[in-house]
């Protein structure tokens, strides 16, 4: 959306101050200005009655009557979707404190700049804004289902795995796909694990859907290699899945059966079910190495790893979550975690995968990082299988 349509708001204290991010906006061609002089005011024109409501909001940490930050959780409260730059006079440290709050309370930031604010540093956050969609309607994508309801979609083969390709950033080489579970509702649609996910960890069953989606990846890995594409696959798995008593030999059974060999297929786990001292699971975890399998840390960063433990789990690769790739470029404070990600990942001679790769400037940055693997909507959603051939001779073609 060009600047020529949004609404700005600029709340700042200082009435110089204030004046001055205006004539920054001006410059950058903004349709329309509000400027307000303490965060009382401010909350006010966030206000969805206001038309047209703000679209980008830019909030100094020290407002008068109404802080920064307590402006911030109302707006919380109030299901804010504009998008926030908060602006301040305080160190990149408690910014970065002030971003990760705001994050927790949902809000759709920016980004934050230390004052005085640089024009540049203002137009790139600016640049950075999307408009946040109306939530869907309750019934379509807002609707759950009971665990009986989930079981019956199984048995009727409802379930489908969608693959998203990995790009090996160096080269744009597509180097795998990940799988992600889809459920073919005739009623309702493709719907994602949202809808599914909590009714079988409630019952203790996502086995049911593990094994069903492992048999459709395994089985499409093996309809690929026959058009001549021997591409990797990524499966995600559960804890309780991987420590069956019976899943050395159904997975052997499974490659068996479709004539893969287990470097193809990389089994991907979440960092809290990973980083465990339990001497039967790492006992498994190493077994799948030594025949080959890629093992994944699934969501980095979201956890509490013990750094001497991660050391001597036997992955390969290192999957850094979304929350420190998508918008890393634009948030310094967000940027040093994510190199500090990518450096543990190289000093453990471990590949490492970026997730949530939103933007062509979140690709740049973490090709300047030297990360390995991209994966995002950037380069694309996850898709049936049927899709992935055509979508790999337009990539080519674009690189």
């Amino acid at each position: 959306m060009e600047n020529r349509q949004l609404h700005f708001l600029v709340a700042e204290g200082e009435m110089a101050q204030r004046q001055a991010l205006a004539d920054v906006l001006v410059h950058l061609g903004a349709g329309r200005i509000t400027q307000v002089p303490d965060g009382h005011t401010a909350l006010r024109h966030f206000d969805d009655g206001i038309n047209p409501p703000v679209d980008v909001g830019i909030i100094d940490l020290a407002l008068p009557g109404m802080d920064g930050l307590e402006l911030i959780r109302r707006l919380s409260e109030a299901r804010c979707r504009a998008g926030i730059i908060i602006i301040g006079a305080q160190s990149n440290a408690v910014l970065f404190s002030v971003e990760t709050m705001a994050l927790a309370y949902g809000i759709n930031l920016l980004g934050t700049i230390a004052k005085p604010v640089p024009p540049t540093r203002l137009t790139e956050l600016i640049e950075g804004y999307t408009a946040v969609p109306l939530a869907p309607p309750e019934g379509v994508a807002g609707r759950t289902f009971t665990f009986a309801e989930v079981g019956r979609g199984l048995q009727a083969r409802q379930f489908d795995p969608y693959f998203q390709p990995k790009i090996e950033l160096e080269t744009g080489q597509v180097k795998g796909l990940e799988m992600f579970a889809r459920w073919r509702h005739p009623e309702y649609g493709v719907l994602g694990p949202e809808a599914f996910i909590q009714a079988l960890e409630d019952n203790h069953r996502v086995d049911f859907l593990d094994w069903s989606m492992i048999e459709k990846s395994v089985a499409a890995c093996r309809t690929l290699h026959d058009q001549g594409i021997p591409i990797s696959f990524s499966i995600n798995v559960d804890q309780s899945t991987l420590a069956h008593p019976q899943f050395m030999a159904q997975i052997s059974a499974c490659l068996e059966r479709h004539r893969i060999l287990p470097d193809y297929i990389t089994f991907e786990m979440t960092e809290s079910a990973v980083l465990t001292t339990e001497p039967h699971f790492l006992e498994r975890l190493l077994r799948l190495r030594m025949l080959g399998f890629g093992l994944a840390i699934d969501d980095y960063g979201t956890g509490r790893s013990n750094l001497q433990l991660l050391a001597r789990i036997p992955f390969s690769e290192l999957k850094i979550d979304r929350s420190f790739v998508d918008g890393a470029s634009r948030r310094p404070a967000i940027g040093v975690v994510l190199r500090s990600c990518l450096g543990l990942a190289r000093n453990l001679d471990r590949r490492s995968v970026a997730v949530g790769v939103e933007t062509k400037q979140d690709w740049d940055f973490l090709q300047g990082l030297g990360c390995t693997y991209a994966q995002g909507f950037y380069i694309a959603k996850p898709m049936p299988v049927e899709d992935f051939p055509a979508w790999l001779d337009d990539w080519r073609h674009f690189f």
